[in-house]
């Protein structure tokens, strides 16, 4: 399952319904895992994380995740880390229905020993180049502005990899800010057709902390604060249940 945004437009809201419906043994897929997989695993719904780059951003580390890696809490997980554009790569081949997907990169650094990346030849120049297998989640989720009645959903701001990750996905949901009659074309928007989604789910403030933009604010506040919560297992526990559950 993969639950894509960049920066902004993370799917919170939905997120934190797959904790209510005690959702488990999930593999989770993300190419910048921040807070809301920080609290996904750290509620054990997780046997498998991939992802490029985990942390609460701006602030530090993601302490439920790092409980998990280093002590098995609340049970152990398995890890596969890619580069940025290994993730996205691997997403785009997804996307366009292609085994796998080629980059320059991973070559002559430690990952290559630890993830799932091979190297092959190019058979015009003779080069060598990284191959990333694609990712074709079952499930994805994804947050934006806005849908139109007929499930047309378009986001606008920090480009993400929301587009190739429901694309490449057997089914998925997008959860949105607002319904309107029409959508009204934005600079650099992505537009997502009715015909590559599965479910629209209207979400009034459902990137929070994170933020949608243009409709709402991040709460800089909070990820500071989550810092402190998330260092402490019953502290954690005690969050999730007053404010998820």
């Amino acid at each position: 399952m993969a639950l894509e945004g960049f920066t902004h437009l993370i799917p919170f809201a939905a997120g934190h319904e797959l904790i209510r419906q005690g959702r488990k043994d999930l593999e989770l897929i993300r190419m910048t895992p921040d807070v809301l997989y920080d609290q996904m695993v750290g509620m054990g719904c997780a046997r498998k994380l991939v992802f490029s780059y985990a942390g609460n951003p701006g602030v530090g580390s993601l302490h439920r995740v790092r409980d998990a890696v280093e002590h098995g809490w609340p049970h152990p997980i398995e890890i596969e880390e890619h580069s940025h554009a290994g993730m996205a790569n691997r997403y785009a081949a997804g996307a366009a229905g292609l085994p796998f997907g080629m980059l320059k990169g991973y070559s002559g650094t430690d990952l290559v020993a630890h993830t799932n990346v091979k190297f092959i030849t190019c058979p015009f120049t003779g080069e060598e180049l990284a191959a990333v297998p694609a990712l074709a989640p079952d499930v994805a989720i994804v947050h934006a502005q806005e849908a139109d009645r007929r499930g047309n959903v378009q986001l606008w701001g920090i480009p993400g990899v929301q587009k190739e990750a429901v694309l490449a996905a057997k089914r998925s949901l997008v959860t949105v800010e607002r319904i309107v009659d029409e959508l009204e074309p934005r600079p650099g928007g992505v537009f997502l057709p009715s015909w590559v989604i599965d479910a629209v789910s209207e979400a009034p403030n459902g990137a929070y902390p994170s933020y949608a933009h243009g409709l709402t604010d991040r709460d800089n506040d909070f990820y500071k604060l989550w810092d402190k919560v998330s260092r402490d297992r019953d502290e954690f526990k005690a969050y999730m249940e007053e404010h998820v559950l």
